[in-house]
């Protein structure tokens, strides 16, 4: 059964949405999809910064449509109101040739004899760091990573637990799904699901400097690495094997 939501313009459906990615990173799946994008293009503008995981999710994707695009097909998705996605849209990220056209488009309602503002300048340097900086990560790799984070004893509040390591934000740091396992004695551990950007996260760092330093070692005892795995974009080298 498809996921719905409603009416993304409003406080209650920026709520719904905010709750569901709590423990998630994408909308359906461990990947980036077609469900991403349904909900992505729903979206006229950035969410509000008060809207922490829809506003981390967001940036994500935005982030991936400009490197790579999106072909994961999903599980499906409802966002009442939204128009359809093109294949295009989802398929690949867009081209300088269509974003200069577009640019021209623009420029027919813009009043061309008047002084650029503060926020059209700031938001021209935005978007060239954004740009530059994305180039830059292209080839970079990136890890799936499976954490197991320990608490003090069975009186230890788990879900500030949760929240306190997921307040932790790195860039190429992308907190998953978590769940509560029993160890003994009444005591759970959290197992939780994250993806960095290699280049950018040292999961040993994160642990040591992040993890296990106050505020957060009130809550937690100690992390341990249980998986870690490269995530491999598929291609062929020049002997014609995948990789």
């Amino acid at each position: 059964m498809a996921v719905a939501f409603y009416d993304l313009t409003s406080a209650a459906g920026l709520k719904k949405l905010d709750d569901y990615l709590l423990s998630r990173s994408y909308i359906s799946g461990y990947q980036a999809s077609k469900d991403d994008l349904t909900v992505f293009t729903a979206f006229s503008s950035a969410p509000a910064a008060e809207y922490v995981n829809v506003s981390r999710w967001y940036t994500h994707i935005d982030a991936l449509l400009r490197i790579s695009g999106v072909e994961a097909e999903g599980c499906g998705v409802v966002v009442e109101g939204s128009a359809p996605i093109t294949k295009e849209a989802i398929a690949t990220p867009p081209s300088a040739d269509t974003k200069a056209a577009a640019d021209e488009d623009d420029d027919d309602d813009v009043d061309l004899f008047g002084e650029e503002t503060e926020e059209e300048k700031k938001a021209a340097e935005e978007r060239a760091a954004t740009i530059k900086a994305s180039s830059k990560k292209k080839e970079s790799g990136k890890s799936s990573v499976l954490l197991d984070v320990k608490p003090w004893d069975d009186e230890t509040d788990m879900k500030k637990l949760e929240e306190a390591v997921r307040s932790v934000e790195m860039e190429g740091l992308f907190w998953g799904a978590s769940k509560l396992v029993p160890v003994g004695y009444g005591i759970k551990k959290m197992t939780i699901m994250l993806t960095i950007v290699d280049d950018l996260v040292s999961v040993d760092t994160l642990i040591e400097e992040r993890l296990t330093v106050e505020p957060i070692n009130e809550y937690v005892q100690s992390c341990d690495i249980v998986a870690f795995n490269k995530i491999c974009k598929y291609r062929r080298d020049l002997n014609g094997s995948i990789c």
